[in-house]
């Protein structure tokens, strides 16, 4: 099995290296914007074959390395392909301090590992921070900034033996707002929410912003301010789903999540002039909260580290799963009449609501890996976790 693994680490330029990286950013996003603005989109092939001229044209790009501009191309042309593949928007100007600034080198380049530095082609060696040893064979190098830090990513490629999981664990998962993650075995994990409890700092930073003028050294202090503070969310953010995911891969064989479709759960509910929304400001702190949690990204996590430990992930759809008993299969709307309660009005069984989600997406979970056509997703589950036989009880309306 061949894996592709990306090592990241932070690098320790000088002030001399830091402009040289920030040049070559700055080529990559002119080319990617000049080829952009051409009257129509001519492909890779033909628009890296422009290059000499643009040479010519700037004489300034001949001092940038040319697999960094035809990687800045490369990139361009995937864009395009993933929006006339409706993957994703068409291709935007990037635009200095606003985009995230990086360049590719796809060979030669090299790597001391025993000396923690890198040789960049047209820019020297660079120091890093060495925290673990790669393994396999670097394929390319990325340089990114974020915030005022610099970072390499080093893309390998291995191979390994076809594994087979340790663990015969299954698990569904319910993913949430008020809890991150709540598992069928009764476990639940609670929500980071990093930027929540950074919101009163951003606030103040971006109130001490405005009142700078505009591109003084004093603005440009506070704008660093806020970048460090929101790299603080991502690093916190990432941390998080790392260790979540890490975890659930090694413990469990099978992992059944929903297929949740966060773009449509999270889109505005502004509505148009003609037909205005309701609710537009509670769903918009909705959004925020969902937006936060980084559930894609949780999903991406658990996928590759099923893939690398001899696991599986299994996303079910995601309806009904917290209205149907997990006991009698009774499937009804008046199951849940409050957000965290859940009471069967057939045979009286009462849980949380999202413990309730979990056991359903289990067996939903496990019939897809039977390759049972199961349109009723949302069966028993006596199997995982036998219910206590409990009195109907009443609940508030």
């Amino acid at each position: 099995m061949l894996i592709q693994k990306a090592y990241k680490f932070e690098l320790r330029p000088d002030d001399a290296t830091r402009r040289l990286f920030a040049r070559f950013a700055g080529a990559k996003r002119f080319v990617w914007n000049r080829a952009l603005n051409q009257q129509k989109y001519l492909g890779y092939n033909k628009t890296a074959n422009m290059l000499p001229d643009w040479k010519k044209e700037f004489p300034w790009m001949k001092e940038i390395h040319s697999q960094v501009l035809q990687q800045g191309l490369k990139d361009l042309d995937q864009a395009f392909e993933n929006f006339f593949e409706k993957r994703a928007e068409r291709p935007r100007p990037k635009v200095k301090g606003k985009s995230n600034d990086s360049f590719r080198y796809p060979q030669h380049f090299k790597i001391e590992e025993c000396n923690d530095r890198l040789y960049l082609p047209k820019i020297g060696w660079v120091r890093y921070r060495n925290s673990r040893a790669l393994r396999g064979v670097a394929k390319n190098i990325t340089i990114s900034r974020k915030a005022d830090k610099w970072f390499a990513s080093i893309q390998v490629e291995f191979e390994s033996d076809e594994r087979i999981h340790m663990s015969t664990s299954h698990v569904g998962v319910d993913l949430g707002v008020v809890r991150f993650a709540t598992l069928s075995n009764g476990t639940h994990v609670d929500p980071l929410n990093a930027l929540k409890k950074r919101e009163a700092r951003l606030r103040r930073y971006q109130r001490a912003m405005a009142r700078k003028q505009k591109f003084s050294q004093n603005w440009k202090k506070a704008k660093a301010k806020i970048a460090k503070l929101h790299l603080d969310v991502a690093n916190s953010r990432k941390d998080f789903l790392q260790k979540l995911t890490t975890v659930q891969a090694k413990t469990h064989s099978l992992i059944a999540i929903e297929d949740l479709k966060v773009a449509n759960m999270s889109s505005s509910a502004a509505g148009t002039i003609e037909s205005p929304g309701t609710n537009v400001r509670q769903k918009a702190g909705l959004n925020q909260s969902i937006l936060e949690q980084g559930w894609s990204e949780y999903r991406r996590q658990l996928e590759y580290k099923a893939i690398w430990t001899g696991g599986r992930v299994v996303a079910v759809p995601a309806m009904f799963t917290s209205q149907t008993c997990p006991c009698c299969e009774t499937r009804s709307a008046d199951n849940r009449k409050t957000q965290a309660n859940f009471t069967c009005v057939e045979c009286g069984y009462t849980a949380n609501a999202d413990d309730v989600a979990s056991l359903n997406i289990l067996t939903a979970g496990r019939a897809v890996l039977r390759g049972e056509a199961s349109k009723n997703a949302c069966g028993g589950v006596a199997d995982v976790r036998p219910p206590m036989k409990q009195e109907p009880t009443e609940v508030a309306a």
